[in-house]
């Protein structure tokens, strides 16, 4: 079922156009990862998607709902950089979150205490927040965003900020949430897209320039590259490589012969019959594949 379509959705600042015809749809159960660079637009369509801001031109509908209406009740939202009372402790803001968003007392009472359970603080739900972590402030965040139980939650660069074991986390939570909901998060860290979401959309200059599974995706711009290192020099052994069928490419990096190919499998018996048949000093042969960051680069220099 498609949860949320977004239709030629524009924003302009004055004299910049931060998004740029935006359009694209995804359906519930999934968790969606919006990448670009900084500046990119991201910010801009998820604070968008969340009523912060209006957009120049465009619309969005949310499933079951009329088009452009509001949605807040429906959706979580997480800021890149959320504020908190220092002053307030960790139990104190989620009852606050809950009763803003129209919970009884007793109700932002009891889903603040199984969501600080849920988001691993509890131990801490007497602190003052001022005195929480950046992981534990983030954690608590989410548990805001999801205190009403929206059927979608929104993420600004959920982990960008974080120190390492902050970021784990962050991720790990964020692994556990994707079972029971919608996710739509932004980030430029392509690593974190990779490990946990199941479609993405690849924003640059405010336009998407690629969307899909991270297996269509992968499918479309795959290319993948063989590492071979020898016992002398490699330039040695690269022009007849580079004869090969199934070798489109080779370059030369700190004594490490990088052989771009289009069949693995078929380049693989290629490059090893040659070297056992003219005794080549062969040390190592590693197959290594395309990461999200390498199929980005060429989307983007299209």
């Amino acid at each position: 079922m498609t949860l949320l379509t977004v239709h030629q959705l524009s924003k302009q600042y004055k004299d910049k156009l931060a998004v740029n015809d935006v359009s694209f749809q995804f359906t519930a159960g999934k968790c969606v990862a919006l990448i670009g660079p900084n500046g990119a637009g991201k910010t801009t369509i998820l604070r968008t998607l969340a009523g912060l801001i209006k957009p120049t031109s465009g619309n969005v509908q949310f499933s079951g709902q009329e088009v452009n209406t509001d949605i807040r009740s429906l959706i979580g939202y997480l800021p890149q950089y959320p504020v908190f009372y220092s002053w307030m402790t960790g139990l104190e803001f989620l009852i606050y979150s809950g009763e803003l968003a129209l919970l009884t007392k007793s109700e932002a009472t009891k889903r603040a205490h199984a969501l600080l359970e849920k988001v691993g603080i509890e131990d801490a739900k007497n602190r003052r927040i001022g005195k929480y972590s950046g992981g534990m402030k983030q954690r608590l965040g989410i548990a805001q965003a999801i205190i009403h139980k929206p059927k979608l939650l929104m993420l600004d660069e959920p982990v960008s900020s974080l120190d390492p074991i902050g970021r784990r986390e962050v991720m790990t939570l964020m692994q556990e949430l994707k079972k029971e909901m919608t996710i739509l998060f932004s980030t430029h860290i392509l690593a974190d897209a990779d490990e946990i979401s199941d479609e993405l959309l690849l924003l640059h200059h405010g336009q998407i320039v690629e969307s899909g599974s991270m297996d269509e995706v992968r499918n479309k711009y795959q290319t993948s590259t063989i590492k071979l290192t020898f016992d002398n020099e490699p330039k040695f052994y690269q022009e007849k490589i580079n004869q090969l069928s199934h070798v489109t490419a080779s370059s030369i990096q700190n004594r490490l012969l990088h052989v771009e190919v289009t069949e693995v499998e078929n380049a693989r018996k290629e490059i090893l019959a040659i070297a056992s048949q003219e005794n080549w000093p062969l040390v190592s042969f590693m197959v290594d594949r395309a990461s999200l960051e390498d199929m980005f680069m060429k989307v983007v220099s299209k």
